[in-house]
Parts: C-alpha cells; sequence; structure tokens
C-alpha cells in the first residue's frame, strides 16, 4: 500500500479514489481510498477540522462525516488519529487518508478494489479555509501589534517580526470563519523577554492595531497558495501569502484561501480569562456574503 494522493491543497473537492480497505473503529467505519480530496484532521495538531462530505458508486451514496489521518505498518497493524503509535515519516509506516463515514457499518456495495466518487461539503471547506488563512494572519497581525514589547530576542515570524505566536501559542481551534487561539502569558515568557504587564494594561490598543492592520491586509487582495513538496499526505505542504509587506511562508497542513479578495473583513478581539492566559478570537466576514 502507498501513502494516500491528495488533492486539497489545489483546491480539488471532487475526485475518484479505489477504495484500498474498510475498517471499524470506535463504532464508525473508516474507508481508505488511494486518492482524496478530502483534507484530514492532524492527529498532532488538531487546528483545522477534517472535511465532510460523501462517497457515490452509482446510484449509491454514504455520508462521510470527517476526513482522518491513519497509518498502517508493514506488519499490518492500522492505527487511526492518536492511536498512530509513531511519529511522521518512521520507516515501515505508510500514510493514509481515513474517511470516517457517519454509519457504525460500511454498507456491501463499498469494498476493496472499488473505483468510487469522492465530493467534499464545499461550503464547509470554504469557510474553514477562510477560517486558516485569516487565523494565520491575525498571529501576524498579533505579533506586529506587540513587537516593541519585547526585551530579548523572541526568534523571527514569516514576516520577520519577533514571533509571539511560536514563543506563547498553546493551542488553536479553526471553525467555519473564524478561529479561536489561546496564548500562556506565564513565567517561561516573562522569562524569555516579554514584557507581560505593560501587554495586559494597553489590551485595547493592541486590539485596536490587530484590526487595523488586517483591514490593510484583507483590502489588499494578495493571492494566497498552498505550496507542497510532493502530492502524498505526508509531503510538506507551505502557506504563501504575498502581503504588502513581503510573502509570508509558514509551514501548514491545512487549506487556505486562494486570494485574500475571499474576505470583506477580518476582526478579532482579545480577552484575558485569568492573568495567565490571553484569548483571541478571529471572525471573518466573506466577500459577497
Amino acid at each position: 500500500m502507498s501513502a494516500t494522493v491528495v488533492t486539497f491543497p489545489a483546491g480539488e473537492t471532487r475526485g475518484q479514489g479505489v477504495v484500498s480497505s474498510v475498517h471499524a473503529d470506535d463504532g464508525d467505519a473508516v474507508v481508505v481510498v488511494d486518492a482524496t480530496p478530502f483534507h484530514p484532521v492532524d492527529h498532532t495538531w488538531p487546528d483545522q477540522p477534517g472535511d465532510a462530505g460523501t462517497i457515490r458508486l452509482g446510484d449509491d451514496t454514504v455520508r462521510v462525516a470527517e476526513a482522518v489521518m491513519a497509518a498502517v505498518g508493514d506488519d499490518g497493524t492500522f492505527a487511526i488519529g492518536e492511536d498512530i503509535p509513531v511519529k511522521r515519516g518512521v520507516e515501515g509506516w505508510t500514510w493514509l487518508v481515513g474517511h470516517r463515514l457517519d454509519a457504525a457499518e460500511a454498507p456491501v456495495w463499498l469494498t476493496a478494489g472499488v473505483t468510487v466518487e469522492l465530493e467534499v461539503d464545499e461550503s464547509r471547506r470554504h469557510a474553514l479555509s477562510r477560517g486558516h488563512s485569516a487565523c494565520h494572519l491575525a498571529s501576524l497581525a498579533l505579533d506586529l501589534a506587540v513587537a516593541e514589547l519585547w526585551r530579548k530576542d523572541a526568534g523571527a515570524d514569516a514576516l520577520g517580526n519577533p514571533d509571539f505566536e511560536g514563543r506563547a501559542n498553546q493551542s488553536s481551534r479553526i471553525h467555519e470563519d473564524g478561529a479561536v487561539d489561546e496564548y500562556r502569558l506565564g513565567k517561561s515568557l516573562r522569562k524569555a523577554g516579554f514584557d507581560t504587564e505593560a501587554f495586559t494594561a494597553t489590551l485595547a490598543e493592541r486590539e485596536a492595531r490587530i484590526n487595523a492592520q488586517l483591514a490593510v491586509w484583507a483590502a489588499a487582495g494578495s493571492a494566497s497558495v498552498i505550496e507542497t513538496d510532493g502530492p502524498m499526505i505526508i509531503d510538506r505542504r507551505r502557506w504563501r501569502c504575498s502581503l504588502p509587506e513581503g510573502d509570508a511562508v509558514m509551514l501548514c497542513g491545512g487549506t487556505h484561501v486562494s486570494s485574500l479578495a475571499e474576505f470583506d473583513s477580518i476582526s478579532v478581539t482579545l480577552e484575558l480569562p485569568d492573568p495567565q492566559t490571553l484569548v483571541m478570537t478571529t471572525s471573518v466576514a466573506a466577500a459577497g456574503a
């Protein structure tokens, strides 16, 4: 068995695939095909949900609840998501995309060797892509808005600004037309040279700076693409966005808009639920909505 070929980096939402295997997992059926347009949720950093949609053979259709990561060992061991016992790239394992059905058992027509039509829920995919691109843009705008609060070298983000995102982010959850990111403002960040007291005292000002920057970027209508090192799910992928300040490039396995012209607006709110935690909520208004 070879690694699954994926076409979602090119924006595809439809395609054909040959069923490789069908498995049971947690009361659901999971179908593996040799090629798919479905983007799976990444079990190691599950920021973007997996695609939903359908698998069809002739007049028969079954719903895919979510695409997931899977892997099979040379000894035949099959694992899904968090149950995968090895890291990516470990010799002796093949990486796959599984399609978790909205059913406990796969229909009888869905068996190894048949060629099926796969179709992603386009509306949901596009909304998640907007949410993911906006999430990256918001993190870059956040880095820029707090750049002068660093007293030590924090490393550089994709635009060359101090990397608050990389230093402090502890979780990111993307949803349709938005995202929620949580940052840790603890002792380790202060030791790294970040002035948390000045930040919390000027939270409203920082939020206004971020939103002003996001308005400029959304209005620019810049190109946004996914670059890949190959066609397989295991191959490295990067998001590139041609902003007025220069190209922002970062490793990313998710899906994205093809142009910032797809946004009418992007905005964030900053909240401090406790002195050690920053929550940034990103919201999108789609162009033409």
